[in-house]
């Protein structure tokens, strides 16, 4: 299974129109077919970056899939949709995306997802994209064995984050090395302690994740996002 991650720069008097292109557009249109979902679509959180970002993720069945859809947006029934959209936003950066072995989610039944725009309450999300100078493969590992493991072992009361999903690039549809994080933020508490202090000395001990992720990279991006209303995954 691949996912399409994109970040859309939409103009910010065109907001709505664009969520509702994707509320009523794509994700009903992919929900007539069996081959792709809209699985999230996420706002930029002001206040923590730049303005009038959305990142969507859409899963997709297959690489034949992702043809077919592209196809259909190039010279097919979503042609004109994409058209309209693109009235709607400055520019959009894309990337196919794989599970890394570890990841929770690694496929998505498609028939299950909802497609509805069902009302709920938004959620917060952590999306951290990190690129190594170590190999990729290493630094994935180290995020397996240091960092999602300790995280799963800790009492529930405890965890700032639930990882949901962790995705490398698919060959040759960005840079390699680049890995990115899907993290539910689960106590709204802690990220507000996390935001206004500096990390507590113990955390930045030798043996310590922050300390230990430093072998592998200290360039990452965190992105601070807020599901819609609707969002079939919150």
């Amino acid at each position: 299974m691949l996912f399409l991650h994109e970040v859309h720069q939409v103009v910010g008097t065109k907001e709505e129109e664009f969520e509702a292109a994707y509320r009523d557009g794509w994700m009903p249109t992919l929900a007539a077919g069996d081959q792709a979902r809209l699985l999230w679509f996420c706002h930029h959180a002001h206040g923590s970056g730049a303005a009038y970002n959305v990142v969507t993720i859409t899963a997709i069945r297959d690489g034949a899939a992702w043809e077919r859809l592209a196809l259909r947006i190039q010279k097919g029934d979503l042609q004109d949709w994409a058209r309209q959209v693109d009235e709607l936003r400055h520019d959009v950066k894309g990337k196919l995306l794989l599970p890394v072995y570890w990841s929770p989610m690694q496929s998505v039944d498609l028939e299950k997802v909802p497609t509805r725009g069902i009302d709920h309450e938004p959620s917060l999300y952590m999306e951290d994209t990190g690129w190594p100078y170590s190999s990729l493969d290493a630094y994935i590992q180290m995020w397996d064995e240091i960092y999602y493991r300790p995280m799963q072992a800790a009492p529930p009361d405890r965890r700032l984050l639930e990882i949901q999903a962790c995705f490398q690039v698919a060959h040759g549809t960005h840079q390699r090395r680049e890995a990115i994080l899907m993290q539910k933020i689960v106590n709204h508490q802690a990220l507000l302690h996390l935001l206004a202090n500096e990390v507590a000395r113990e955390h930045r001990a030798p043996g310590s994740y922050m300390q230990e992720a430093l072998k592998y990279r200290d360039q990452w991006c965190s992105r601070l996002l807020r599901t819609s209303r609707w969002s079939p995954l919150h």
